[in-house]
């Protein structure tokens, strides 16, 4: 048979497909508001089973994987449109409706804000990005950020939560779980490193460098062109700045922000210095209570999922047939688990949408574990 007639004779069979496709999803409508009356769960795994094994049975053995992953897909796209007419129960659904009884809120201009390190550090430049004026208060680490919101010393806290080279930060994922908080607001933070010196130090002169190691890390191809020089690592490049400028020392450097110069009154010996130009840091203004703000676009979320075969799989046909942009999706092992994964997921939606909060219900209602991290603006 010619190509052209095998052409035709599949056009045939995708205009009968689709007018039962339609067909179908007319009748997933009727079930979605079915399922509305009676309060039964979107999800049903034993029906899906039960149909699979059907349609499968008399089919030829070497295409049934692939019916099923046809078939798969069929029951995403229909539970998804079915979201449309039921109106799913979840804790995360009630925070969200309460947080728009609450109204919609501008982000604020202004704030006192929780940081860890020093003046200088990378937290307290996100912090001034984040917000037009920002008082800060420094902590010595993520925690104490965590703890000061959480004691209401101040609303907000400002945490990196993703480098563009090294991935995610897991301590401060792990932390807004525990203590339950939610992302208020999110920036990217251009990091260039510079060598900063006391006034009156040569680059001949310096023979010690302060820093933090990651910071050594990303400017690995400059310090190789150095000889003789000692590395010596600081809890961050802002306290590095902060030491060396308190040494008055004339024979030291440090690897910091071009911030960190005005600071300390140190003299900028050789500007981006790092490695890779492309290095950003992603920053967050973390919240106790969970607010609906203007322009929020991007919703982040953390999910558990078992180590079974397509559960990954099922889990972004959701957001596919909702046509929902995944922009980070992110795996890191449970601990204390066989092969299980936690999956941090960003996406471009809006929490006012229903189909988008019957999403997250149904996350909730069927994942192992569900963390809603928050509905915000990126910068």
């Amino acid at each position: 048979m010619a190509l052209d007639e095998l052409r035709e004779r599949i056009d045939a069979v995708d205009d009968q497909m689709a007018k039962l496709f339609a067909e179908r999803m007319a009748l997933a409508a009727e079930v979605g508001k079915e399922k509305n009356k009676t309060g039964a769960p979107i999800e049903n795994t034993a029906r899906e089973k039960e149909i699979l094994n059907r349609v499968v049975s008399d089919m030829p053995e070497d295409i049934k994987l692939y019916a099923k992953q046809v078939f798969g897909i069929l029951f995403d796209t229909s539970k998804a449109y079915q979201s449309g007419f039921v109106d799913l129960k979840s804790h995360i659904k009630e925070e969200i409706a309460q947080a728009l009884i609450d109204g919609w809120q501008k982000f604020p201009a202004s704030a006192v804000v929780a940081c860890q390190g020093v003046l200088g550090a990378y937290s307290s430049i996100a912090a001034d990005k984040l917000f037009s004026i920002s008082n800060h208060m420094y902590f010595k680490d993520f925690e104490g950020v965590f703890n000061a919101v959480e004691r209401g010393m101040c609303e907000f806290g400002v945490l990196p939560i993703e480098n563009s080279l090294v991935g995610s930060v897991n301590a401060v994922y792990d932390l807004m779980a525990r203590h339950k908080f939610y992302i208020a607001k999110s920036v990217k933070l251009s990091v260039k490193h510079y060598l900063l010196a006391n006034a009156g130090t040569r680059l001949s002169d310096v023979k010690e460098i302060f820093s933090h190691e990651q910071a050594f890390g990303q400017c690995a191809k400059f310090l190789q062109t150095l000889k003789d020089v000692k590395l010596t690592p600081c809890e961050n490049t802002a306290i590095a700045a902060k030491r060396l400028a308190e040494s008055g020392r004339r024979d030291a450097a440090c690897i910091a922000s071009r911030e960190c110069a005005g600071y300390y009154g140190l003299s900028v010996l050789q500007p981006n210095i790092q490695d890779n130009d492309n290095n950003y840091t992603r920053f967050i203004a973390i919240s106790k209570k969970f607010k609906a703000y203007e322009n929020a676009g991007k919703i982040s979320i953390m999910v558990n999922l078992p180590h079974q075969a397509g559960s990954l799989n099922r889990v972004l046909n959701k957001f596919s047939a909702l046509s929902l942009n995944l922009t980070k999706i992110e795996s890191r092992p449970i601990p204390n688990s066989a092969f299980e994964f936690s999956f941090y997921f960003d996406f471009d939606a809006k929490i006012q949408n229903v189909e988008v909060q019957n999403l997250l219900s149904e996350l909730e209602r069927t994942s192992d574990r569900f963390v809603f991290l928050g509905s915000y603006e990126e910068d």
